[in-house]
């Protein structure tokens, strides 16, 4: 399983998050950034090209994989934003409180190991008037899907890193301090409906 973590895992994940129904998603949140951006769940850097560069200042891009890390940096390359990159897991950001603007969320809710404690830090370092921007797979609404979600989320996270099928984003969103100012929710085209049900919008730090 170490190889695999290492070398094939990395690889898979960008593959799967580089689709095109997931960057759709990316370009309906990821462009409302602005000033210093807190972007948690990095990862190979997928959302760079949907950042508006001249709103951003700087982005913190914290990812607890190096060799995600690694796959990020052509695209940290060619984006002309300037990214600073930390390798820290969500539930310990190594950044002072209120100093982010914006921080955007994307497909890594699923996989932290404590997402209560992950949006604690989020919340914690943003501004008192700072937005959370997020796109997310999770528990889906019709009760067939969820059994079956439930039946393999233990699998499906053996294979996927970690990930989780059946969490609540948006209750935990809000749970997390946060208060919704637009969300949206459907199942994505083309994907199966266990890991197919998406949460995406705007959340403003309560």
């Amino acid at each position: 399983m170490q190889i695999y973590d290492r070398y094939l895992l990395p690889r898979l994940t960008h593959w799967v998050c580089a689709s095109s129904a997931v960057a759709r998603l990316r370009r309906r949140v990821v462009p409302l950034a602005r000033g210093r951006v807190l972007e948690v769940g990095f990862g190979s850097g997928l959302n760079l090209p949907h950042y508006t560069k001249s709103q951003v200042e700087w982005i913190w891009a914290v990812e607890p994989s190096a060799p995600m890390h690694k796959l990020a940096e052509p695209r940290i390359e060619s984006s002309g934003l300037d990214v600073r990159c930390m390798e820290a897991v969500a539930e310990e950001i190594p950044l002072p409180s209120a100093s982010a603007d914006s921080a955007v969320v994307t497909f890594c809710l699923c996989t932290v190991k404590d997402p209560g404690a992950a949006l604690s830090e989020v919340r914690r370092v943003l501004r008192p008037d700072g937005r959370l921007l997020f796109a997310e797979h999770g528990a889906a609404p019709d009760p067939g899907v969820q059994r079956w979600q439930d039946r393999l989320n233990g699998v499906w996270g053996q294979l996927a890193g970690g990930c989780n099928l059946n969490r609540p984003i948006v209750r935990l969103i809000e749970d997390g301090g946060f208060r919704l100012e637009e969300v949206h929710s459907d199942y994505l085209p083309r994907a199966p409906r266990v890991a197919g049900y998406v949460s995406w919008g705007v959340a403003r730090r309560g």
